[in-house]
């Protein structure tokens, strides 16, 4: 988050930097910034493995999904609660993953927008019916009320930090989350 696209402030190269020494998970990069295309190759030499971007922040959406994969990274594309599905259509073809939000981005701890169920199982009819390969990730509101409904209607990647990390044990918030989705997951409609 730079301050200028949402009005927050987060982390950046230095500590994607810091976090890949102490890990060999994936990380994840969610680049909720205007001017994406400046700053990618700083976190993919960070050593960032996927790098979403938002539509709605970036002038050649084609083109800065290309160069996050020329940096040998998955490329994400994040739509905002407001941005329609269709926006996507030129680009579900090349992303790895598409990250629903649904929530307005920049703070944490805020209610779920419902539209985004329809997104998602929007996104995962038009996957199967073109044969499409990238998997749906949600952010925002998801917690033990609404990460069912997430789930089943098809989200894959799940992004949790109030839930987890509000209140109470994180690693028990966690499993509980885990559980819920293991559970939904196995009633998919």
């Amino acid at each position: 988050m730079d301050g200028h696209f949402v009005p927050n402030i987060t982390i950046g190269p230095v500590v994607v930097k810091s976090l890949r020494k102490a890990t060999r998970l994936p990380l994840d990069c969610h680049l909720m910034i205007e001017n994406p295309d400046q700053y990618i190759g700083d976190f993919a030499d960070a050593g960032a493995d996927w790098i979403s971007v938002h539509q709605e922040a970036c002038r050649h959406l084609n083109r800065t999904l290309h160069l996050i994969r020329s940096c040998k990274c998955r490329a994400g594309v994040v739509i905002n609660p407001a941005t329609p599905i269709d926006a996507l259509s030129e680009v579900l073809g090349l992303v790895d993953h598409v990250l629903v939000m649904s929530v307005n981005p920049g703070f944490g701890g805020q209610k779920f927008i419902p539209g985004a169920v329809h997104k998602i199982r929007k996104l995962a009819e038009i996957r199967a019916s073109r044969g499409y390969s990238y998997r749906i990730e949600v952010d925002g509101g998801i917690d033990l009320d609404t990460v069912a409904e997430v789930v089943r209607a098809g989200a894959e990647i799940l992004v949790a930090g109030n839930a987890v990390f509000g209140k109470g044990d994180p690693k028990s918030n966690a499993a509980a989350l885990l559980e819920a989705a293991r559970s939904a997951s196995l009633q998919r409609v």
